[in-house]
């Protein structure tokens, strides 16, 4: 015996694709303010790095600015600006580990150490033999 059963219909793909897009354009927008902002604080700021360090016994951050040719000469108060932006437009972050920042990109990367590639510390101790 054949029961009729009800066919949920398939969602509209259109208000999906809206938004979406409405998302891109926040993220885009986003990324731009943050890197305008940093121009300001630094010009021709591109990437900016943070390391937690100790001082005396007391925890601090090291911050450096790039630009496209290397390292920025900066003062105190631009490192601590440029800290703070990025501390409050990502507060969800773990600052307790050094991050890198792109401007261009606008994606903020958790900085992990690497061991040379010559020190076969990437492969399996298995392999190393």
């Amino acid at each position: 015996m054949n029961t009729p059963q009800r066919t949920d219909r398939p969602v509209p793909r259109a208000p999906l694709a809206i938004k979406g897009a409405h998302a891109a354009r926040r993220r885009t927008q986003f990324v731009a303010v943050i890197a305008r902002q940093l121009n300001v604080i630094a010009a021709g700021t591109v990437r900016v790095h943070t390391l937690p360090t100790t001082h005396h016994g007391r925890e601090t951050r090291a911050v450096v600015l790039y630009s496209a040719t290397g390292v920025q000469a900066t003062t105190r108060e631009q490192r601590c600006a440029a800290y703070g932006l990025l501390s409050r437009a990502f507060p969800e972050a773990d600052w307790t580990h050094a991050r890198t920042y792109d401007a261009r990109s606008g994606v903020l990367a958790v900085d992990e150490p690497t061991a040379p590639a010559a020190l076969g510390l990437d492969t399996a101790p298995e392999a190393r033999q």
